[in-house]
Protein backbone atom coordinates (compact mmCIF):
# COMPACT_ATOMS: atom_id res chain seq x y z
CA UNK A 1 0.00 0.00 0.00
CA UNK A 2 0.73 3.64 -0.42
CA UNK A 3 0.28 4.20 3.33
CA UNK A 4 -2.71 7.07 2.68
CA UNK A 5 -2.27 8.03 5.91
CA UNK A 6 1.19 8.67 6.08
CA UNK A 7 1.02 10.41 2.54
CA UNK A 8 -1.45 12.58 3.25
CA UNK A 9 -0.01 14.08 6.87
CA UNK A 10 3.86 14.02 5.63
CA UNK A 11 4.07 14.38 2.13
CA UNK A 12 2.50 18.18 1.65
CA UNK A 13 5.96 19.15 3.31
CA UNK A 14 8.40 17.53 1.35
CA UNK A 15 6.25 16.14 -1.92
CA UNK A 16 6.75 19.70 -3.86
CA UNK A 17 10.65 19.64 -3.20
CA UNK A 18 10.01 15.94 -3.98
CA UNK A 19 8.72 16.46 -7.55
CA UNK A 20 11.83 18.24 -8.50
CA UNK A 21 14.69 16.29 -6.87
CA UNK A 22 16.92 14.59 -9.24
CA UNK A 23 18.31 11.24 -8.30
CA UNK A 24 22.09 9.98 -8.06
CA UNK A 25 22.30 7.23 -10.86
CA UNK A 26 23.37 3.58 -10.48
CA UNK A 27 22.36 2.35 -13.63
CA UNK A 28 23.46 -1.21 -14.73
CA UNK A 29 22.17 -3.57 -17.64
CA UNK A 30 18.75 -2.61 -18.47
CA UNK A 31 18.02 -2.68 -21.94
CA UNK A 32 17.35 0.80 -24.02
CA UNK A 33 13.83 -1.22 -24.76
CA UNK A 34 12.98 -0.97 -20.98
CA UNK A 35 13.76 2.32 -20.99
CA UNK A 36 11.60 3.02 -23.80
CA UNK A 37 8.63 1.98 -21.94
CA UNK A 38 6.06 4.83 -21.15
CA UNK A 39 2.94 4.28 -19.08
CA UNK A 40 -0.12 6.55 -19.32
CA UNK A 41 -1.26 7.91 -15.88
CA UNK A 42 -4.28 10.25 -15.08
CA UNK A 43 -3.48 14.07 -14.45
CA UNK A 44 -2.93 15.00 -10.47
CA UNK A 45 -2.29 11.44 -9.60
CA UNK A 46 -0.41 11.30 -6.71
CA UNK A 47 2.45 9.15 -6.60
CA UNK A 48 3.79 7.48 -9.34
CA UNK A 49 3.64 8.87 -14.08
CA UNK A 50 6.54 7.93 -15.88
CA UNK A 51 9.55 10.71 -16.41
CA UNK A 52 10.51 10.72 -20.49
CA UNK A 53 13.22 11.96 -19.66
CA UNK A 54 14.66 9.24 -16.93
CA UNK A 55 16.36 6.31 -17.71
CA UNK A 56 15.12 3.53 -14.99
CA UNK A 57 17.96 2.49 -13.74
CA UNK A 58 18.47 -1.57 -13.06
CA UNK A 59 20.79 -3.87 -11.11
CA UNK A 60 24.21 -5.02 -11.81
CA UNK A 61 24.91 -6.43 -15.51
CA UNK A 62 23.65 -10.24 -15.86
CA UNK A 63 25.91 -12.97 -16.56
CA UNK A 64 24.90 -16.13 -15.67
CA UNK A 65 23.11 -18.72 -16.90
CA UNK A 66 19.44 -17.64 -18.59
CA UNK A 67 16.38 -19.65 -16.66
CA UNK A 68 16.06 -23.31 -17.31
CA UNK A 69 12.31 -22.23 -18.06
CA UNK A 70 11.26 -22.53 -21.76
CA UNK A 71 9.54 -18.85 -22.61
CA UNK A 72 6.75 -18.74 -24.81
CA UNK A 73 7.33 -17.67 -28.44
CA UNK A 74 5.69 -15.52 -30.51
CA UNK A 75 5.18 -15.19 -33.91
CA UNK A 76 7.70 -13.23 -36.20
CA UNK A 77 7.36 -12.88 -39.81
CA UNK A 78 8.86 -14.95 -41.87
CA UNK A 79 9.06 -15.02 -46.00
CA UNK A 80 6.11 -14.41 -48.06
CA UNK A 81 2.74 -14.31 -45.67
CA UNK A 82 4.24 -17.03 -43.65
CA UNK A 83 4.93 -16.97 -39.89
CA UNK A 84 7.53 -18.77 -37.72
CA UNK A 85 7.95 -19.19 -34.25
CA UNK A 86 10.88 -18.36 -32.42
CA UNK A 87 11.60 -17.17 -28.77
CA UNK A 88 11.59 -13.75 -27.35
CA UNK A 89 14.66 -12.81 -26.01
CA UNK A 90 15.41 -13.50 -22.50
CA UNK A 91 18.18 -11.44 -20.62
CA UNK A 92 19.96 -13.49 -18.71
CA UNK A 93 19.66 -13.66 -14.69
CA UNK A 94 22.36 -11.93 -12.81
CA UNK A 95 25.00 -13.82 -10.78
CA UNK A 96 23.81 -13.85 -7.16
CA UNK A 97 25.24 -11.32 -5.03
CA UNK A 98 26.59 -12.70 -1.95
CA UNK A 99 24.66 -12.55 1.26
CA UNK A 100 25.57 -10.23 3.60
CA UNK A 101 27.15 -7.78 1.27
CA UNK A 102 27.45 -4.16 2.18
CA UNK A 103 27.04 -2.07 -0.42
CA UNK A 104 26.65 1.57 -1.10
CA UNK A 105 23.65 3.08 -3.03
CA UNK A 106 22.81 6.29 -4.44
CA UNK A 107 21.25 9.14 -1.96
CA UNK A 108 18.11 8.73 -3.73
CA UNK A 109 16.12 6.44 -5.63
CA UNK A 110 13.76 9.65 -7.58
CA UNK A 111 15.03 8.36 -10.64
CA UNK A 112 13.35 4.81 -10.53
CA UNK A 113 10.05 6.72 -10.10
CA UNK A 114 7.65 5.90 -12.88
CA UNK A 115 4.97 8.86 -12.37
CA UNK A 116 5.28 12.04 -10.43
CA UNK A 117 4.78 12.57 -6.49
CA UNK A 118 2.14 14.34 -5.91
CA UNK A 119 2.40 18.01 -5.89
CA UNK A 120 0.69 21.09 -4.51
CA UNK A 121 -2.41 20.85 -6.74
CA UNK A 122 -3.07 17.25 -5.95
CA UNK A 123 -2.41 17.91 -2.11
CA UNK A 124 -5.33 20.47 -2.43
CA UNK A 125 -7.92 18.23 -4.36
CA UNK A 126 -7.12 15.70 -1.51
CA UNK A 127 -7.56 18.45 1.14
CA UNK A 128 -10.76 19.22 -0.76
CA UNK A 129 -12.32 16.24 -1.09
CA UNK A 130 -10.39 13.62 1.80
CA UNK A 131 -12.56 11.25 1.02
CA UNK A 132 -10.10 7.69 1.58
CA UNK A 133 -12.58 5.74 3.94
CA UNK A 134 -15.73 3.90 2.70
CA UNK A 135 -18.90 5.33 3.89
CA UNK A 136 -21.11 2.97 6.60
CA UNK A 137 -22.89 1.24 3.79
CA UNK A 138 -19.48 0.41 2.61
CA UNK A 139 -18.09 -0.86 5.67
CA UNK A 140 -21.24 -3.04 6.48
CA UNK A 141 -19.90 -6.19 4.76
CA UNK A 142 -16.90 -6.34 7.27
CA UNK A 143 -18.94 -9.53 8.83
CA UNK A 144 -18.97 -11.19 5.51
CA UNK A 145 -14.80 -10.62 4.69
CA UNK A 146 -13.52 -14.16 4.03
CA UNK A 147 -11.46 -15.42 7.02
CA UNK A 148 -11.00 -19.31 7.89
CA UNK A 149 -7.72 -20.03 9.86
CA UNK A 150 -6.32 -23.55 9.67
CA UNK A 151 -2.98 -24.96 10.10
CA UNK A 152 0.04 -24.65 8.11
CA UNK A 153 -0.12 -27.49 5.23
CA UNK A 154 2.48 -30.11 5.24
CA UNK A 155 5.61 -29.62 2.91
CA UNK A 156 8.48 -30.98 2.09
CA UNK A 157 11.32 -29.88 0.41
CA UNK A 158 9.83 -30.43 -3.31
CA UNK A 159 6.56 -28.45 -2.17
CA UNK A 160 5.01 -25.27 -3.10
CA UNK A 161 2.74 -23.72 -0.98
CA UNK A 162 1.15 -20.55 0.01
CA UNK A 163 -0.67 -19.19 3.21
CA UNK A 164 -2.52 -15.56 4.02
CA UNK A 165 -1.76 -14.22 6.88
CA UNK A 166 -3.77 -11.27 5.61
CA UNK A 167 -2.83 -8.04 3.86
CA UNK A 168 0.46 -8.12 2.04
CA UNK A 169 1.99 -11.06 4.94
CA UNK A 170 2.10 -14.23 3.09
CA UNK A 171 3.80 -17.89 4.69
CA UNK A 172 5.96 -19.19 1.16
CA UNK A 173 7.15 -22.94 1.78
CA UNK A 174 9.48 -23.16 -0.68
CA UNK A 175 12.50 -25.58 -1.52
CA UNK A 176 12.28 -26.32 2.23
CA UNK A 177 11.99 -22.88 3.25
CA UNK A 178 9.67 -20.90 5.28
CA UNK A 179 9.68 -17.32 3.95
CA UNK A 180 7.51 -14.72 5.09
CA UNK A 181 6.48 -11.68 2.81
CA UNK A 182 5.93 -8.10 4.41
CA UNK A 183 5.18 -9.67 7.61
CA UNK A 184 2.59 -7.31 9.81
CA UNK A 185 1.61 -9.38 12.84
CA UNK A 186 0.49 -6.19 15.01
CA UNK A 187 -3.28 -5.18 15.26
CA UNK A 188 -2.21 -1.87 14.03
CA UNK A 189 -0.11 -0.11 12.26
CA UNK A 190 0.90 3.84 12.63
CA UNK A 191 -1.90 6.72 11.49
CA UNK A 192 -4.31 3.70 9.94
CA UNK A 193 -7.44 1.96 12.17
CA UNK A 194 -7.52 -1.81 13.31
CA UNK A 195 -7.13 -4.15 11.18
CA UNK A 196 -10.71 -5.08 10.31
CA UNK A 197 -9.77 -9.03 10.56
CA UNK A 198 -7.45 -10.93 12.87
CA UNK A 199 -4.40 -12.34 11.83
CA UNK A 200 -5.38 -15.81 10.01
CA UNK A 201 -2.28 -17.41 10.99
CA UNK A 202 -0.85 -17.42 15.16
CA UNK A 203 2.80 -16.22 15.18
CA UNK A 204 2.68 -19.24 18.02
CA UNK A 205 1.98 -21.82 14.78
CA UNK A 206 4.91 -20.48 12.26
CA UNK A 207 7.57 -23.01 11.77
CA UNK A 208 11.12 -21.51 12.26
CA UNK A 209 11.55 -18.84 9.83
CA UNK A 210 14.30 -19.43 7.29
CA UNK A 211 13.72 -15.69 5.47
CA UNK A 212 11.74 -12.43 4.98
CA UNK A 213 11.14 -10.33 1.79
CA UNK A 214 10.41 -6.66 2.39
CA UNK A 215 9.16 -5.07 -0.26
CA UNK A 216 9.15 -1.75 0.60
CA UNK A 217 9.21 0.78 3.68
CA UNK A 218 5.76 1.86 4.01
CA UNK A 219 4.58 0.53 7.57
CA UNK A 220 1.74 -1.57 6.42
CA UNK A 221 4.91 -3.84 4.74
CA UNK A 222 7.76 -2.69 6.93
CA UNK A 223 6.53 -3.25 10.74
CA UNK A 224 9.13 -3.04 13.42
CA UNK A 225 7.17 -4.70 16.31
CA UNK A 226 6.57 -7.76 14.08
CA UNK A 227 10.14 -7.94 12.89
CA UNK A 228 11.47 -7.97 16.92
CA UNK A 229 9.89 -11.03 17.08
CA UNK A 230 12.59 -12.51 14.73
CA UNK A 231 15.64 -14.24 15.90
CA UNK A 232 18.60 -11.40 14.89
CA UNK A 233 20.15 -13.41 12.42
CA UNK A 234 17.15 -14.36 10.17
CA UNK A 235 18.17 -14.04 6.85
CA UNK A 236 16.18 -10.97 5.66
CA UNK A 237 15.77 -9.83 1.73
CA UNK A 238 15.47 -6.12 1.63
CA UNK A 239 15.17 -2.99 -1.47
CA UNK A 240 18.36 -1.13 -1.84
CA UNK A 241 19.44 1.21 0.81
CA UNK A 242 17.36 -0.36 3.44
CA UNK A 243 19.67 -2.42 5.08
CA UNK A 244 20.42 0.09 7.11
CA UNK A 245 17.39 0.23 9.02
CA UNK A 246 17.62 -3.41 10.07
CA UNK A 247 21.29 -3.19 11.11
CA UNK A 248 20.50 -0.19 13.48
CA UNK A 249 17.95 -3.14 15.08
CA UNK A 250 20.61 -5.75 15.46
CA UNK A 251 19.95 -8.09 12.19
CA UNK A 252 23.18 -9.63 11.11
CA UNK A 253 22.38 -11.17 7.78
CA UNK A 254 20.74 -8.51 5.48
CA UNK A 255 21.25 -8.66 1.79
CA UNK A 256 19.92 -5.76 -0.20
CA UNK A 257 19.06 -5.82 -3.71
CA UNK A 258 18.40 -3.45 -6.75
CA UNK A 259 16.48 -4.26 -9.22
CA UNK A 260 17.30 -7.48 -11.59
CA UNK A 261 19.48 -8.97 -9.05
CA UNK A 262 19.40 -12.47 -6.85
CA UNK A 263 21.02 -13.67 -3.97
CA UNK A 264 20.59 -17.47 -3.34
CA UNK A 265 20.04 -19.55 0.21
CA UNK A 266 19.57 -22.86 0.31
CA UNK A 267 19.23 -23.75 -3.06
CA UNK A 268 16.58 -20.95 -3.35
CA UNK A 269 16.87 -17.71 -6.02
CA UNK A 270 15.71 -14.24 -4.45
CA UNK A 271 15.44 -12.13 -7.43
CA UNK A 272 14.26 -8.64 -6.56
CA UNK A 273 11.97 -6.59 -9.47
CA UNK A 274 10.22 -3.89 -10.01
CA UNK A 275 6.74 -2.31 -8.98
CA UNK A 276 5.32 0.81 -10.00
CA UNK A 277 5.11 2.57 -6.56
CA UNK A 278 7.78 4.66 -4.00
CA UNK A 279 9.24 4.79 -0.40
CA UNK A 280 8.65 7.20 2.77
CA UNK A 281 8.81 6.22 6.41
CA UNK A 282 9.57 9.92 7.68
CA UNK A 283 9.14 13.40 6.63
CA UNK A 284 12.75 13.66 5.42
CA UNK A 285 13.17 10.25 3.77
CA UNK A 286 10.71 10.31 0.74
CA UNK A 287 12.11 7.84 -2.24
CA UNK A 288 15.46 7.61 0.16
CA UNK A 289 14.99 3.34 -0.51
CA UNK A 290 13.74 1.30 -3.24
CA UNK A 291 10.55 -0.46 -3.79
CA UNK A 292 9.82 -3.48 -5.86
CA UNK A 293 8.88 -7.30 -5.48
CA UNK A 294 10.12 -10.78 -5.47
CA UNK A 295 10.56 -13.45 -7.68
CA UNK A 296 10.96 -16.79 -5.45
CA UNK A 297 12.52 -19.71 -7.70
CA UNK A 298 12.63 -23.37 -5.91
CA UNK A 299 15.43 -25.52 -7.14
CA UNK A 300 13.13 -27.71 -9.17
CA UNK A 301 12.08 -24.65 -11.29
CA UNK A 302 8.90 -23.63 -9.83
CA UNK A 303 8.62 -20.42 -9.22
CA UNK A 304 6.05 -17.66 -7.06
CA UNK A 305 6.48 -13.63 -7.66
CA UNK A 306 5.21 -11.91 -4.46
CA UNK A 307 4.16 -8.23 -6.32
CA UNK A 308 4.29 -6.31 -2.85
CA UNK A 309 2.66 -2.79 -3.35
CA UNK A 310 2.45 -1.71 -6.59
CA UNK A 311 0.21 0.27 -10.12
CA UNK A 312 -0.48 -1.18 -13.36
CA UNK A 313 2.92 -0.90 -15.86
CA UNK A 314 5.11 -1.49 -18.41
CA UNK A 315 7.17 -3.85 -15.81
CA UNK A 316 5.03 -6.73 -15.41
CA UNK A 317 5.62 -7.91 -18.68
CA UNK A 318 9.31 -7.39 -18.50
CA UNK A 319 9.20 -9.52 -15.21
CA UNK A 320 7.31 -11.72 -17.23
CA UNK A 321 9.97 -12.05 -19.83
CA UNK A 322 13.37 -12.27 -17.56
CA UNK A 323 11.28 -14.92 -15.46
CA UNK A 324 9.35 -16.97 -17.48
CA UNK A 325 7.14 -19.66 -16.22
CA UNK A 326 5.89 -18.18 -12.76
CA UNK A 327 3.74 -20.97 -11.42
CA UNK A 328 1.34 -18.19 -9.02
CA UNK A 329 1.70 -14.76 -8.94
CA UNK A 330 0.32 -12.86 -5.21
CA UNK A 331 -1.34 -9.61 -6.63
CA UNK A 332 -2.48 -6.72 -4.97
CA UNK A 333 -6.43 -5.72 -5.41
CA UNK A 334 -7.38 -3.30 -2.69
CA UNK A 335 -6.13 0.29 -1.59
CA UNK A 336 -7.39 1.63 -5.35
CA UNK A 337 -10.50 4.08 -4.90
CA UNK A 338 -10.06 7.31 -5.42
CA UNK A 339 -8.38 6.27 -8.66
CA UNK A 340 -6.99 9.88 -9.66
CA UNK A 341 -5.50 9.56 -6.41
CA UNK A 342 -4.44 6.38 -6.11
CA UNK A 343 -4.29 4.79 -9.60
CA UNK A 344 -0.56 5.11 -9.89
CA UNK A 345 0.61 3.06 -6.95
CA UNK A 346 -2.24 0.85 -6.14
CA UNK A 347 -3.79 -1.89 -8.91
CA UNK A 348 -7.56 -2.30 -9.03
CA UNK A 349 -8.70 -5.51 -9.21
CA UNK A 350 -9.17 -5.50 -13.05
CA UNK A 351 -6.04 -4.39 -13.57
CA UNK A 352 -4.51 -6.91 -11.41
CA UNK A 353 -5.94 -9.84 -13.99
CA UNK A 354 -3.88 -7.46 -16.58
CA UNK A 355 -0.82 -7.62 -14.81
CA UNK A 356 -1.59 -11.77 -14.18
CA UNK A 357 -1.32 -12.27 -17.74
CA UNK A 358 1.45 -9.91 -18.90
CA UNK A 359 3.87 -12.11 -16.05
CA UNK A 360 2.45 -14.98 -17.81
CA UNK A 361 1.87 -16.42 -14.06
CA UNK A 362 0.10 -20.26 -14.27
CA UNK A 363 -2.23 -18.73 -11.23
CA UNK A 364 -3.22 -15.81 -9.44
CA UNK A 365 -3.44 -15.25 -5.39
CA UNK A 366 -4.88 -11.77 -4.79
CA UNK A 367 -3.79 -10.32 -1.11
CA UNK A 368 -3.62 -6.24 0.12
CA UNK A 369 -7.16 -6.08 0.56
CA UNK A 370 -9.63 -7.16 3.22
CA UNK A 371 -7.17 -6.50 6.58
CA UNK A 372 -7.00 -2.51 6.71
CA UNK A 373 -9.16 -0.10 5.48
CA UNK A 374 -6.60 2.32 3.50
CA UNK A 375 -8.74 3.58 1.05
CA UNK A 376 -12.55 4.35 -0.20
CA UNK A 377 -13.96 1.66 -1.92
CA UNK A 378 -16.47 -0.30 0.10
CA UNK A 379 -14.49 -3.44 1.56
CA UNK A 380 -15.84 -6.66 0.25
CA UNK A 381 -15.89 -5.08 -3.62
CA UNK A 382 -12.35 -6.19 -4.58
CA UNK A 383 -13.10 -9.44 -4.18
CA UNK A 384 -16.13 -9.23 -6.24
CA UNK A 385 -14.10 -7.16 -9.01
CA UNK A 386 -11.39 -9.49 -9.46
CA UNK A 387 -13.99 -12.83 -9.65
CA UNK A 388 -15.69 -10.80 -12.68
CA UNK A 389 -12.13 -9.38 -13.98
CA UNK A 390 -11.10 -12.98 -14.01
CA UNK A 391 -14.03 -14.71 -15.48
CA UNK A 392 -14.00 -12.10 -17.92
CA UNK A 393 -10.63 -12.59 -19.09
CA UNK A 394 -12.23 -16.71 -19.96
CA UNK A 395 -9.15 -17.60 -17.51
CA UNK A 396 -9.85 -21.27 -15.34
CA UNK A 397 -12.11 -20.65 -12.28
CA UNK A 398 -9.92 -23.05 -10.65
CA UNK A 399 -6.29 -20.59 -11.17
CA UNK A 400 -7.89 -18.12 -9.38
CA UNK A 401 -6.85 -18.62 -5.66
CA UNK A 402 -9.10 -16.14 -3.86
CA UNK A 403 -8.04 -17.63 -0.65
CA UNK A 404 -9.76 -16.39 2.45
CA UNK A 405 -7.45 -14.70 5.03
CA UNK A 406 -5.89 -17.69 6.90
CA UNK A 407 -6.14 -19.90 4.22
CA UNK A 408 -3.50 -21.95 2.56
CA UNK A 409 -2.86 -23.40 -1.30
CA UNK A 410 -0.49 -26.38 -2.61
CA UNK A 411 1.36 -25.46 -5.87
CA UNK A 412 0.64 -29.23 -8.07
CA UNK A 413 2.86 -31.23 -8.29
CA UNK A 414 3.09 -31.07 -12.43
CA UNK A 415 3.12 -26.74 -11.41
CA UNK A 416 6.44 -26.74 -13.38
Amino acid sequence: MTQQSESTTTSATSSAADTTTTAGTATTADTAAETAVSRTTTAGSPTIGIPTTKTPSTGTAATSTPSTRTPATAPVPHGAGRLRQVPPAVPPLAEPRPLGERRVWPRTFHDRLTAPLPGLKAMARFAREGAVRPGREGLADIPRLPFAPSPLPRVDADTVAVSWAGHASWVIRIGGLTVLTDPVWSRRILGTPARITPVGIPWSALPPVDAVVISHNHYDHLDAPTLRRLPRDTPVFVPAGLARWFRRRQFTAVTELDWWEGAELGGVRFDFVPAHHWSKRSLTDTCRTLWGGWVLTAPDGQRVHFAGDTGYGHWFAQIGQRYPGIDLALLPIGAYDPRWWLSDVHCDPEEAVRAAQDLGARRMAPMHWATFVLSAEPVLEPLTRVRAAWEKAGLASEDLWDLPVGGSRILPSDAS
